[in-house]
């Protein structure tokens, strides 16, 4: 760990995992969750950093407000009150980001989000995601991903990795080149954007 880090005005290695967590919202796909709990109440769960509501503990009216805000923000309003293993997958991730977005946190980490989804999945949790970052200008989002049609527009920043070594850093437009990305994947590229959504494909040889 390099412990000159910081991430949220916290310096790496000089505070605790538990107060951190509270300022780092984190989605993992593979939520282990078996039980048939609503929407609602997943999403709850993000204030007490576990699978299922804890015992005797009960929500705030004010704590139940917010996330009955985040599940009509993530699209959700509709399935506010289906179960778990009813709904499917892209209607799991955007519950899971309202979960971790409970606590406030400073930034949610999005790890592969659209693995597994069709492309009506994809596009509902990308017009999702734009709609949070109107409604939460200030949280800072980082999502991990293989495809460049999965970035939403207002991405700003990206990094390129090859083999775990950043390859290019920067600004969106700066880092996001043919040529870098054929570096990337050691495969010549053809690169377009429109409407601020990337799409790539092999590029014709001459």
């Amino acid at each position: 760990m390099n412990r000159s880090a910081s991430t949220g005005g916290h310096r790496l290695g000089r505070v605790g995992l538990r107060e951190l967590r509270a300022h780092v919202g984190h989605v993992d796909p593979r939520h282990p969750l078996t039980s048939p709990l609503r929407v609602r109440d997943v999403v709850l769960t993000g204030l007490t950093n576990s699978v299922e509501p804890l015992p005797r503990w009960r929500p705030t009216p004010e704590q139940v407000e917010r996330a009955e805000r985040l599940i009509r923000t993530l699209g959700l309003a509709e399935h506010r009150e289906a179960r778990w293993p009813t709904l499917s997958q892209g209607q799991r991730g955007r519950t899971l980001i309202a979960r971790a977005l409970m606590p406030e946190p400073r930034l949610l980490l999005l790890d592969e989000p659209a693995t597994g989804l069709d492309l009506p999945g994809r596009e509902q949790l990308i017009a999702a995601l734009e709609e949070l970052r109107r409604d939460h200008p200030h949280l800072a989002t980082v999502l991990i991903t293989h495809h460049l049609e999965e970035l939403p527009p207002h991405t700003t920043h990206a990094l390129l990795l090859r083999e775990g070594r950043p390859l290019a850093g920067g600004p969106v437009a700066e880092v996001l080149t043919a040529d870098r990305l054929g570096k990337c994947f050691d495969l010549p590229l053809a690169l377009e954007r429109q409407d601020g959504r990337w799409s790539v494909r092999t590029a014709r040889r001459a």
